[in-house]
Formats: structure tokens, C-alpha cells, sequence
């Protein structure tokens, strides 16, 4: 079972294209969008399968940010639920950045919320363990290889 919902609002100041655009670059989901008045309004999406995200996992992929996406995943969990923020502004230009609150953001964030009964098992499908993986120890030979590959990158 699993499910996602984002969430953001729209202000007077924001164009409302533009904002369903930034949603519309993460997500693939069923859209909803909520008149609250005096221009405000809410963008609300629901899904039930991970495919509606996939916008998302391939951007984590090209930005190359799997091992910094999945730590803050890990550290969002709560239980059987991710709860995380992404950039607006970011995610218009198909970017992935994640913010701590609305307030890191002056149009404030997208809000992700993944309902699953296995969150470990979601975390290791969006966003893999790359190379060493998190906290494993290389060997010396490994890092005099790296070592030798910098020095030539950089001479």
C-alpha cells in the first residue's frame, strides 16, 4: 500500500500556470485545485503508486544527489510516513532541492507526504545507496586509487 499526496499553496503574487507547472515537474498524480479567494489558492495531488513520482526519481538521478536526497528521507520518516518540502522555485525548473520549512522558500514549498507500509523499502526505490554507500569504510587500495584518478584530474 502506498500513498502520496503534495500539496502547496498558491499566492496573489504567483502566477498559477507556473505553480502547476513546478507541481506538474514532480508529479504525475490526479491535480486538484482549490479557489480560496482574494487569490489565493491550493494545489492538492493524490496518487497510488510511486510511478506518479517518477519526474522526481529521475531528477535525483541527473542532478546526481541520491546519497543527500536519501539522507534527509531517512531523517523525514516518521513511523509509516515521509513527510518532506521541496523548493517551488526549484522544481519549476525541474530541480530537486529540499527546504526545512515554507519559510526557506519566498513562495514557500511543496509539500510531500508518502503513506507507505514499508518506508525503508520506498527510500532504497527513489533514492538507492550509490557507491560506498552511507557509512561504509573504503580500503586503502580504493583510496590511493582515488587518490592518484584527483591528482591526475587536477594537476
Amino acid at each position: 500500500m502506498i500513498k502520496i499526496r503534495i500539496k502547496t499553496r498558491v499566492r496573489p503574487t504567483e502566477d498559477l500556470d507556473k505553480v502547476l507547472k513546478a507541481v506538474g515537474n514532480i508529479f504525475t498524480g490526479e491535480l486538484k485545485v482549490i479557489d480560496e479567494g482574494e487569490g489565493y489558492y491550493t494545489i492538492e495531488g493524490f496518487a497510488t503508486n510511486k510511478e506518479s513520482i517518477e519526474k522526481l526519481y529521475n531528477i535525483l538521478r541527473i542532478e546526481q544527489v541520491l546519497s543527500a536526497a536519501r539522507a534527509i528521507l531517512e531523517k523525514k520518516t516518521h513511523g509509516n510516513k515521509i513527510r518532506f518540502i521541496l523548493h517551488k522555485q526549484a522544481a519549476y525548473v525541474g530541480k530537486a532541492s529540499f527546504i526545512d520549512s515554507d519559510r526557506e522558500s519566498p513562495m514557500g514549498g511543496i509539500i510531500v507526504e508518502i503513506e507507505t507500509d514499508n518506508p525503508e523499502e520506498f527510500i532504497n526505490w527513489l533514492t538507492p545507496r550509490v557507491g560506498g554507500g552511507v557509512g561504509k569504510k573504503h580500503t586503502r587500495s580504493q583510496r590511493a586509487k582515488r587518490k592518484q584518478i584527483l591528482k591526475k584530474t587536477f594537476k
